[in-house]
């Protein structure tokens, strides 16, 4: 359902419609029934690294940060599963990667607390820039600047 989380993936919130709102407005309660939100965050990295160990770096960072997290909210999934009907989800922290011709986006997916999502987040940011500045510039952040300078005078 979509907001913070890309690729039609599974992000957490449950939709409660009451009678009386049913054509009027959603309710959004991240606490009911579940008490795990999914979040993600994106790295880029510069096409010329290596990708495979940022790849392990995120995925260790992930499992250190959430991996708590994930088993925790293991049972309340199949919990949500036999009384919604809803597909078995992955809760486990996830790597996945896209490139172009700019650079390797790293998407990194994991299961909070919905009470500690914006501080996981922080930890996680915080922990992928100290893995990075490990590796001797074998994995580099990319990010694309563009400089405007002022027009030269004609003669």
């Amino acid at each position: 359902i979509g907001d913070w989380v890309d690729g039609d993936l599974y992000n957490g919130r449950i939709v409660s419609l009451s009678n009386s709102f049913v054509f009027h407005q959603n309710i959004h309660n991240y606490s009911a029934e579940y008490p795990f939100l999914w979040d993600e965050i994106k790295v880029p990295i510069n096409t010329d690294a290596d990708y495979e160990l940022a790849r392990q770096l995120f995925t260790q960072v992930l499992e250190e940060v959430c991996g708590d997290y994930a088993r925790a909210s293991q049972q309340k999934w199949l919990q949500m599963t036999n009384k919604f009907r809803v597909e078995e989800a992955r809760v486990e922290p996830a790597v996945t990667l896209v490139f172009d011709e700019n650079w390797i986006t790293f998407t990194l997916r994991y299961i909070v607390d919905y009470k500690r999502r914006r501080t996981t987040k922080d930890v996680i940011s915080t922990r992928i820039l100290e893995e990075i500045a490990q590796t001797e510039g074998k994995v580099k952040i990319a990010a694309s600047s563009i400089q405007i300078f002022p027009p030269t005078p004609q003669s």
